[in-house]
């Protein structure tokens, strides 16, 4: 009988917990599970009714939908913010994006090279990657700039797509008309349609990973259907923003808006369908999900509110997993979930934790997605610095401060936030006023400098399709404007 090493030994699986009641601790069991490929689709500014898998019925999303159908939908999902980079720098870090200077502001103005995800902060990528995950990100990054910030510095090992808050979809260059399309930390010159762009290189990794046999991470952040506006076959919109400014205030329409997401549906079924190519869906998780609420041309329904705002439009997203074998196909939940969570999530799948120096805000989904429990209640809090805006959430319960209006709305049963009830239930408005006023000691206070900051309300307006906030003055103003150290 060949000598058992310590080695195999805790490679090996586990005795059955029958065996070992019985005291056969020579028998073994069937080999640990394999650990999951991960692919993490994050699209840009992608409103919470935009898919047909959440009622959209003027637009056909197939291959999300196959997604949806073949695993969870969750139908309470939160952004951590309304904008961003600051749901970016929350998604990989598992916590408030407030913890960090970098969270603050969208996008990063005024900062320059000086902002961005600390180097030595733990992240999905680099826990993943202690446990001998390959790690790559392909699409947008803008959490910070080279030479000190990057994807490389952050845990993964390559990086495809572009650093800054927004691409022209065929110049490939940034609001400063600077080119910005990176392989690694090389900047590199391409021709096509960014998304299309995006979807082969994501082929070529997934592909490279299975024939190294090798669990991956891939995250997959399209800028679609981010502005501007651009769908495929749009080369002369490209050309025309190359002349002025990319910031698109006057371009994009429904219909171009409707092929930009079919245009990325298209890009994951050709994923979809190269995971089943290689023989690898059963061992593959696959995410897909939304920075923030919709802007311009997004549908929002049943919700009010866009990017930018902290109504529901503004931070409920559509958040879909699919792991077959551990996922029953074609489930809902109702759990209230935020950006945040899928870090202790993913690495809980993984076999991993994440580090205790550095202990996450979100929540371990893990249970919800394998044994379908009952809801648990969540709090949830939020601010943002454009219009003064602070929200919490907690049961069915939510709190909005805009300016000097404030409010208290059961968004369950009133998702379209239109009855006030803060003066009929005053004892549940004070006491979320009084739990988000002690969350806001922990984070860091606000900055001055903010893209919001460099833009009069009436552009907000237009740009993002803002709509105003109704109801009667509160002189209080209960919500403090600053948080502590």
């Amino acid at each position: 009988m060949p000598k058992m090493t310590r080695r195999k030994l805790i490679n090996s699986a586990a005795a059955t917990s029958v065996t070992l009641a019985l005291g056969q601790q020579g028998a073994f069991a069937r080999t640990p599970p394999k650990q999951p490929n991960i692919i993490f689709i994050l699209a840009d500014d992608l409103g919470y009714a935009d898919l047909s898998c959440y009622g959209l019925s003027e637009m056909h999303t197939p291959n999300i939908d196959r997604i949806a159908a073949g695993g969870l939908r969750f139908l309470q999902a939160y952004a951590n913010s309304a904008v961003c980079s600051a749901t970016r720098t929350a998604l990989i870090t598992g916590r408030y994006q407030y913890r960090l200077r970098l969270g603050l502001e969208e996008p990063l103005a005024g900062a320059g090279k000086t902002v961005g995800l600390p180097p030595e902060m733990p992240t999905i990528p680099s826990l993943l990657k202690k446990l001998g995950y390959g790690t790559t990100l392909v699409g947008k990054w803008h959490m910070g700039e080279l030479p000190k910030f990057g994807p490389l510095q952050s845990g993964y090992d390559h990086f495809y797509g572009f650093r800054g808050g927004a691409l022209d979809y065929y110049a490939h260059q940034g609001p400063d008309h600077h080119d910005d399309l990176w392989d690694d930390d090389m900047p590199i010159h391409k021709v096509g349609y960014s998304t299309e762009l995006f979807g082969d290189r994501a082929i070529s990794v997934i592909e490279g990973y299975a024939k190294a046999r090798q669990p991956f991470f891939l995250s997959l952040h399209f800028n679609a259907p981010h502005w501007p506006w651009e769908a495929p076959g749009d080369e002369a919109e490209s050309q025309r923003l190359a002349a002025k400014s990319l910031f698109d205030f006057d371009g994009g329409s429904l219909a171009t808006y409707r092929r930009m997401v079919q245009a990325m549906d298209a890009q994951i079924g050709r994923i979809l369908r190269t995971l089943e190519t290689k023989g690898i869906v059963d061992d593959t998780i696959v995410v897909f999900t939304s920075d923030n609420g919709g802007e311009r041309f997004s549908n929002t329904w049943p919700f009010t509110g866009h990017k930018t705002e902290l109504l529901e439009g503004g931070l409920r997203i559509p958040a879909v997993i699919r792991w077959p074998g551990r996922i029953s196909a074609g489930r809902t939940h109702e759990q209230v979930m935020a950006s945040m969570d899928w870090l202790p999530t993913l690495l809980a799948a993984a076999g991993g934790a994440p580090d205790p120096a550095y202990p996450p805000d979100g929540m371990n989904l893990l249970p919800v997605l394998t044994a379908n429990p009952a809801p648990v209640p969540r709090k949830l809090f939020w601010r943002y610095k454009a219009n003064a805006q602070r929200a919490a959430r907690d049961g069915d319960w939510k709190i909005l401060k805009m300016l000097d209006k404030t409010f208290l709305f059961n968004v369950v049963a009133d998702p379209l936030e239109r009855a006030n009830l803060r003066d009929r239930h005053r004892d549940i408005y004070d006491r979320m006023v009084a739990a988000w006023t002690e969350w806001n000691k922990d984070m860091l206070p606000e900055v001055r400098e903010s893209f919001t900051d460099s833009f009069d309300s009436g552009q907000l307006a237009d740009h993002f399709g803002s709509q105003k906030a109704s109801g009667e003055p509160d002189l209080e103003k209960t919500f403090p404007q600053q948080g502590q150290r």
